[in-house]
């Protein structure tokens, strides 16, 4: 047996987990010299103990590497170990780095530049907004993002990025053909088609309560920094940023208002000095030696004119009603938008103040020309 394929039956035997097998690695030679070692040489080494050689002894002749990887073949994944080229160099440097990855998609060099967005799984509208922006913003910019595949932000953060024409790595809270929330079955098809879907737990694994949280330190670990928009203070999303800080990794939080719960995880992360997350250029500021002042810059002023579209729905009806016209005179938009003529006295000056539209003499209004260089806002829906 080959270190490969030692790593794979390790990562299947319960009860000894990556720290363990460090020290058992590190005490006897190689990873098949724990495969092969005697009881008592196993329970010789620190941490280990008569109880878990048992254990072990009892467990590794019943498991085939080689079988394990013909049924992860099966659905569509392979099998990357610590001593595989493959296998993300970011990880290597974390305390418990994974025996094994299940994967689903392609690692690529370029994942190392990665932004782990995360937060609750009962986003408020205004925290889906913000990640959504945020994740599309950073992927647009050249991040990788990384994050979870749960329900609420993890998924509004994966969708952006594949909204942006970005990668984006999911990473999951149980074996790979377990996938959780089923409902995300489609979205993770196309993680895996621009990403990767990525698991450390064997085959048949479920997830549960104990599963995630080693879920999050993959995350953090994979990432230069991680970003938290909303999140209660016993969350998960709190515990991927206190892996984080282990990790020596960035942390960040978006503010929220201060009377919902999802607003209390960032806001003390905030207190304990993470950094403020407004907009893109906050997120390029963590990271200043990937982006040069110039780039900053650049990318800022991309930015500043795609979040001028990030529109409240009745600005978005103005704006639709402008965007076939050069401009259009006050009273024609009264008609095209079915608003009184005081929402559309604020709604003009608001979008002025945002530099969407400028006022034209004759009480006409137009769009500015960059503006016109992004897609236009997205139809209302009809109520059925």
């Amino acid at each position: 047996m080959n270190a490969r394929a030692a790593y794979i039956v390790l990562n299947r035997i319960e009860g000894i987990g990556p720290v363990r097998t460090r020290a058992l690695v590190e005490a006897l030679g190689s990873p098949e010299a724990v495969l092969e070692a005697s009881p008592a040489a196993l329970a010789a080494v620190r941490g280990i103990g008569p109880k878990v050689a048992d254990a072990i002894v009892a467990q590794r002749a019943g498991l085939d590497a080689a079988a394990e990887e013909a049924a992860a073949a099966k659905l569509g994944a392979r099998l990357v170990t610590p001593v595989d080229a493959e296998y993300p160099a970011p990880l290597k440097n974390i305390y418990d780095p994974p025996l094994c990855l299940y994967v689903r998609g392609t690692l690529e060099k370029k994942d190392e530049q990665a932004l782990a967005v995360v937060g609750t799984r009962r986003a408020s509208h205004y925290g889906a907004a913000q990640a959504e922006r945020l994740a599309y913003l950073a992927a647009q910019a050249g991040f990788v993002i990384v994050s979870g595949l749960a329900r609420g932000i993890d998924t509004v953060a994966h969708r952006a990025a594949l909204k942006a024409g970005g990668r984006t790595l999911a990473v999951l809270g149980g074996a790979i053909d377990k996938l959780y929330p089923p409902e995300n079955r489609e979205l993770a098809e196309e993680i895996a088609a621009h990403g990767a879907l990525i698991s450390e737990f064997p085959l048949g694994r479920e997830p549960d309560r104990t599963t995630f949280p080693y879920r999050n330190r993959i995350v953090s670990g994979l990432s230069k920094g991680v970003l938290v928009v909303e999140a209660g203070l016993d969350s998960g999303a709190m515990q991927t940023a206190e892996q984080a800080l282990e990790q020596g990794r960035s942390v960040m939080a978006v503010p929220g208002r201060v009377d919902l719960e999802g607003s209390r995880g960032p806001h003390r992360l905030i207190q304990n000095g993470a950094r403020l997350v407004a907009d893109l250029p906050d997120i390029l500021k963590e990271f200043e030696f990937l982006f040069p002042p110039d780039e900053q810059a650049r990318l800022a002023r991309r930015q500043d004119a795609r979040q001028r579209l990030t529109l409240a729905p009745p600005e978005a009806r103005v704006v639709r009603a402008l965007w076939p016209e050069p401009d259009l005179d006050f009273d024609v938009l009264l008609r095209k938008t079915g608003l009184s003529s005081a929402q559309l006295m604020t709604l003009a000056m608001q979008l002025e103040m945002k530099r969407v539209v400028r006022r034209l003499p004759g009480r006409r209004l137009a769009l500015l020309d960059e503006i016109r260089a992004w897609d236009p806002p997205a139809a209302e829906e009809t109520p059925s």
